[in-house]
């Protein structure tokens, strides 16, 4: 094979191709990340309500917490250590009530509360193993609950996994809208589509008048969008109600529209 171009010159190197195989055992037709450039927007909660939202409409639904060193996924759905099933050749993820699939680190540990002090090369490690070892049966839609930031975990998801697109959320303050665009600027250099944005923590709703009241100042999330050229998925308001379902473990029996949205956006599969 030749090293030079028609004119002599010689050829770049060919980019390393760094995806890796899912297990035999394994059908995911869509991955979806869900993301954001810092903690505490309520990624995970906007994770867990996309895929109740799929699962309610028919589709098969996983979810992986890709929060190695602080997974909150299983406990927003009830499940734990004891629901996950181990063989000599595989993994297989806990089922919820409703028959969303989960794999986080915090199943594999006996203590939720198990502090994992790993260093980054470990931690990669162990996400791959969640696509490696890890029988997922067949899914339409992998939802992947990112850490926060553009580090390592998210540059190994990225690189690794067959992302079909990434979800991105914030909350309406000036300072997560900037660090959002950094997360809009890493999925283009890695050339992963932008289906949408989902504010979160958008307003409260006065109980007595039914006003919506903006805690952190008038939403620029539509501003953002429409520079960037992506929709807004959802408005999620502050909602005492969903965060006791999602602390108690009850994620499936919350009942909301929020995430409507996602029909006009996720990439199809068919039933």
């Amino acid at each position: 094979m030749s090293t030079q171009n028609e004119n002599g010159a010689p050829k770049p190197p060919t980019p390393p191709d760094f995806h890796i195989d899912a297990n035999e055992g394994s059908d995911v037709k869509k991955v979806i990340a869900v993301v954001s450039g810092k903690g505490g927007v309520g990624k995970s909660s906007v994770t867990a309500m996309s895929a109740v939202w799929a699962r309610r409409n028919g589709y098969q639904t996983a979810v992986m917490d890709a929060d190695i060193t602080g997974p909150s996924v299983p406990k927003m759905f009830g499940v734990g250590y004891q629901d996950l099933v181990a063989t000599e050749e595989c993994l297989y993820p806990a089922t919820t009530v409703t028959g969303i699939k989960v794999m986080s680190m915090n199943l594999l540990t006996k203590q939720e509360d198990a502090p994992v002090i790993w260093r980054s090369p470990v931690i990669t490690g162990a996400l791959k193993q969640f696509w490696t070892d890890v029988a997922w049966g067949s899914v339409d839609y992998m939802f992947i609950d990112m850490p926060p930031g553009t580090g390592d975990v998210p540059l190994t998801v990225f690189q690794s996994f067959p992302v079909d697109g990434i979800i991105v959320v914030t909350t309406p303050q000036d300072l997560v809208q900037m660090i959002v665009k950094k997360a809009l600027g890493m999925a283009k250099l890695m050339k992963v589509p932008v289906l949408g944005i989902v504010e979160n923590m958008s307003y409260i709703k006065c109980p007595h008048c039914g006003e919506e009241i903006h805690l952190f100042g008038e939403s620029k999330v539509q501003e953002i969008a429409d520079k960037e050229n992506i929709p807004v998925i959802a408005r999620i308001p502050i909602d005492p109600d969903m965060a006791s379902f999602m602390d108690n473990g009850k994620a499936e029996y919350y009942e909301c529209n929020f995430m409507d949205g996602l029909k006009e956006v996720l990439p199809e599969v068919e039933l």
